[in-house]
């Protein structure tokens, strides 16, 4: 119940950890697409196939090339490409990747590009690793953090597109493709007046295609105070309510962010109390 309440229930002065073994090796495969949606059906084939890689990491053209001009990973020309790594011994991760291999080349891959070195692997990564500061690098951003069912990515990943052209800002796509968790980049002006606004905008609506399409409104950034107004988009009244409720349970005098989380129309009277 704590973990994840964002410091409204209580304070966490000690933790215990269990510290996992690692694996024996980690490989990655770096996978090239002609379009964002194609990419997005290919994520969903693997996880439906039932094949778990530790990461399968999404980057599109906006941010294939900024990192590329900024860290030089020798990434393809191409829409949208996938970095999918699996763990285990050495023939656990040959069969893992030989399925994943073998999902791939059914969406007609423009590049398929397995890891044959820790020196290859590190340069597939490189990119990824460099995304957020290469596009820091070209333009001012604001980067979303909602998550959906994979199955879902492909027309997510349409309707950002739409919405970039319907609101004139660009959107680069990074972000974490296995567990639907994602980071679109809105790209906009801060020096030029209404720009920002335009962008909040732009993500809010974003986030509600999270939650329309059965996701949520974050994944692992929180609600916050920027996303504690579109809070009923995705919960009834009822269900603020009752979290409301919790929290009155842990910190009947609201000290605790008081004014995080839920919209404050619903918890004014007990902020004021």
């Amino acid at each position: 119940l704590i973990c994840g309440s964002e410091g409204q229930l209580g304070v966490v002065t000690e933790a215990t950890l269990k510290i996992l073994p690692k694996p024996e090796g980690a490989r990655p495969v770096l996978i090239g697409f002609d379009s964002n949606e194609v990419a997005g059906a290919c994520v969903s084939d693997i996880i439906k196939a039932g094949v778990l890689p530790v990461a399968i990491e999404f980057m599109d053209r906006p941010c294939i090339e900024a990192t590329e001009a900024f860290a030089h990973p020798g990434y393809p020309e191409c829409e949208a490409l996938l970095i999918v790594e699996v763990e285990g011994s050495d023939a656990e991760i040959d069969f893992q990747l030989g399925r994943i291999m073998e999902i791939a080349a059914k969406h007609n891959p423009v590049e398929l590009r397995q890891s044959q070195s820790e020196e290859e692997s590190a340069k597939i990564w490189l990119g990824r690793k460099s995304a957020f500061g290469a596009m820091g690098q070209i333009n001012d951003y604001m980067c979303l953090d909602g998550t959906i069912p994979v199955s879902e990515l492909p027309y997510v990943l349409r309707r950002i597109g739409e919405l970039s052209k319907e609101y004139g800002l660009g959107v680069g796509n990074v972000f974490h493709a296995g567990d639907g968790n994602m980071h679109p980049l809105i790209l906009y002006d801060a020096n030029k007046p209404g720009d920002l606004e335009l962008a909040e905008r732009f993500g809010a609506d974003v986030l509600r295609l999270c939650v329309e399409v059965g996701g949520c409104l974050t994944g692992e950034h929180g609600v916050g105070i920027e996303k504690r107004d579109l809070m009923v988009d995705q919960f009834t009244q009822a269900d603020i309510e009752a979290q409301v409720r919790v929290k009155d349970v842990f910190d009947p005098k609201w000290l605790l962010n008081p004014a995080k989380v839920f919209p404050l129309k619903a918890t004014k009277k007990r902020r004021a109390g």
